[in-house]
């Protein structure tokens, strides 16, 4: 960790507990509420939309610290009534403190349709990696909705130190066999380019990405921004969506003749 993020995570851990917004160590990582997320909303995911020729999800990401914005796109999805699944493309928090992701799980569970999330490099802080272990589940992991396939990787370099491959293009490779779907969404936090990316394998990572079955895009987060990147000069998109508090999110349709989305403002 750099030394400039090492004091700004002192200062805000010191500021916090000023204020008695907790009464145990902030790192402490002892989770009230629900735990193993992910995995039982993978559950319902897959077993809601079996078989389902088009399917249609939102994208949002970074909602760290902009919990009244985050309120907001959560009612926000949920009147449209036609959104199967929420990606979550990770940053819940700004410093990975275990009351930050239970603050930010409690305003998700008010979605009224499953969501997943992926971990952000501000979820990496501290001990926010075991919480996100304890409270989602693995960095790395796939589900099927429909006919199609998501998978859902940490690409959090940085935070690494590189002291460990991530990407896990093992991985990522290991599905390029598989034939059982009709299309793959990848989801991501940091895109190839990104200064949180490993960029010297980011060739090899878009590489294996084109070895999927039908390669359809990646959701990505991180930049604060929204914007589409053909970053490989091939047509296959990198849809980058931007921080709560810009207050916009995707809602991608996808089917067998390809996807379509939209940008919301809210």
């Amino acid at each position: 960790m750099s030394i400039f993020k090492l004091t700004c995570l002192t200062a805000a851990c010191a500021m916090l507990a000023s204020c008695d917004a907790f009464d145990v160590h902030p790192y402490d990582g002892k989770i009230d509420g629900e735990v193993g997320i992910n995995e039982r909303n993978v559950g319902k995911i897959s077993a809601g939309l079996a078989g389902r020729s088009e399917i249609r999800f939102a994208v949002i990401s970074d909602t760290q610290r902009w919990f009244d914005e985050l309120e907001d796109e959560v009612e926000s999805i949920n009147r449209r009534g036609d959104i199967d699944f929420v990606l979550h493309c990770g940053d819940l928090t700004d410093y990975g403190i275990t009351k930050e992701f239970e603050w930010q799980r409690d305003k998700l569970a008010k979605l009224s349709m499953p969501y997943v999330v992926v971990i952000g490099n501000h979820d990496c802080l501290g001990s926010g990696r075991d919480v996100f272990r304890k409270m989602f589940g693995n960095e790395n992991f796939s589900f099927v909705a429909g006919r199609f396939r998501f998978i859902c990787m940490d690409t959090n370099a940085l935070e690494y130190d590189f002291s460990h491959p991530v990407p896990d293009l093992k991985f990522l490779k290991g599905f390029a066999a598989k034939e059982d779907v009709e299309g793959t969404v990848m989801v991501i936090h940091a895109k190839p380019g990104d200064e949180e990316f490993d960029n010297n394998v980011s060739e090899p990572f878009h590489d294996y990405i084109m070895q999927l079955k039908n390669p359809l895009f990646c959701v990505c987060g991180h930049g604060h921004v929204t914007e589409a990147f053909d970053l490989f000069g091939d047509g296959f998109m990198y849809y980058e969506i931007t921080c709560a508090k810009k207050r916009q999110y995707y809602v991608f349709t996808v089917n067998g003749e390809g996807y379509e989305y939209e940008t919301v403002d809210y």
